[in-house]
């Protein structure tokens, strides 16, 4: 079988696990048939999806920041564009962030900048999306410590070990980010680690420490210089998002409690990024409904408070984003070329989409 053969193979398997699971998942959960869970939306009213929407916008706008921030001489308009732009293809192609960053490369170059530039751009963003949502567990693991909401010793335990493996990436990543002599360390274990696998599977020697290397040295100087605003635009963007997602669950019943809606908000944002399925789609949803049904919220108005939601975080980021692929076709002042002479490639390649995801 061809790659490219196995590549439609492996996209159809995965649109049809997404179907499946938010076909056939979503009710086996609710524990309700689809006229169940649809029946909680006969309840909403248009100013409470303006109001949603509204959030939903806001949200949007957040990450601008994060993206004018990686990339200096981007706009706020174009950050927009590039940022659904992206989302669109990622939401709807399984592995779609490789894609998505040759859509950023293809947009941002025709504004002008840099490859080199954008390569950094893509890999900063990639890596605060990345610790953003990997840190949430640690907010949702403590909201329900001092709520007292943890129902059971098992339900405790998975929770600490999630915890401990979130906190462990998250404090690895930064320690990267921070000193040259901890990302050679790392990069050496990991070589370890990975060399009782068979020849097929392993990567050439060396792989992991140069990798970690070319990571923090094509991104150091921008972190240095903008942690702050990429710090607060990320905060701004899922926090937006988590108020959108205790909206959802408040106007379809769901609503169990902020410190429960704390802990599935933080489940959703972590299992967006198990790129299985298109912006894990289906994964994040039959999650997050599994968890607030485990901490005690009502079935079905659940399902429907999760189903909204994603109708906002993921179906709307499709049109969004053709829309601004049309902008960008249309807006031939934005273009400009970009300066004829550039810096040789030094093997940072575009790893990360600069996109938002989910």
């Amino acid at each position: 079988m061809s790659k490219r053969l196995r590549q439609v193979v492996f996209g159809v398997v995965s649109l049809a696990v997404a179907v499946v699971l938010v076909a056939a998942g979503i009710p086996a959960l609710a524990g309700a048939g689809w006229d169940g869970i649809l029946e909680q939306f006969n309840h909403l009213t248009g100013w409470e999806l303006v109001m949603l929407g509204a959030i939903w916008l806001v949200s949007l706008y957040a990450y601008t920041f994060v993206l004018t921030a990686s990339l200096p001489g981007l706009t706020h308009a174009q950050a927009l564009t590039l940022n659904g732009v992206g989302s669109a293809v990622s939401n709807v192609l399984p592995f779609g962030g490789a894609l998505g960053v040759a859509v950023t490369f293809t947009l941002a170059r025709s504004w002008g900048h840099r490859a080199q530039a954008i390569a950094v751009s893509a890999l900063t963003t990639g890596i605060w999306n990345v610790l953003a949502r990997l840190s949430l567990p640690t907010f949702g693991l403590a909201a329900l410590l001092i709520g007292g909401d943890l129902p059971d010793a098992r339900l405790t335990f998975a929770a600490a070990v999630a915890f401990v493996a979130c906190a462990v990436i998250v404090a690895a990543t930064v320690a990267v980010l921070a000193r040259e002599s901890i990302a050679a360390r790392l990069g050496r274990l990991i070589d370890r680690m990975v060399r009782p696998l068979p020849a097929r599977f392993r990567p050439a020697p060396g792989w992991a420490e140069q990798g970690l290397r070319n990571l923090r040295t094509g991104t150091v100087d921008r972190v240095r210089s903008k942690w702050g605003q990429l710090t607060l635009g990320m905060v701004g963007h899922l926090g937006m998002q988590g108020v959108l997602f205790v909206a959802c669950l408040l106007v379809t019943g769901g609503y169990p409690g902020l410190s429960k809606t704390i802990a599935a908000f933080a489940v959703s944002r972590v299992l967006t990024t198990v790129v299985v399925t298109p912006g894990g789609v289906g994964i994040s949803e039959t999650g997050t409904l599994a968890l607030l049904i485990a901490l005690g919220a009502p079935a079905a108005p659940s399902a429907a408070g999760v189903l909204l939601f994603a109708l906002f975080a993921f179906t709307a980021e499709i049109p969004v984003g053709v829309l601004g692929w049309g902008v960008w076709t249309v807006m031939r002042r934005w273009r400009r070329e970009p300066p004829p002479q550039e810096p040789a490639s030094d093997g940072h390649g575009l790893t990360a989409a600069g996109h938002s995801g989910g």
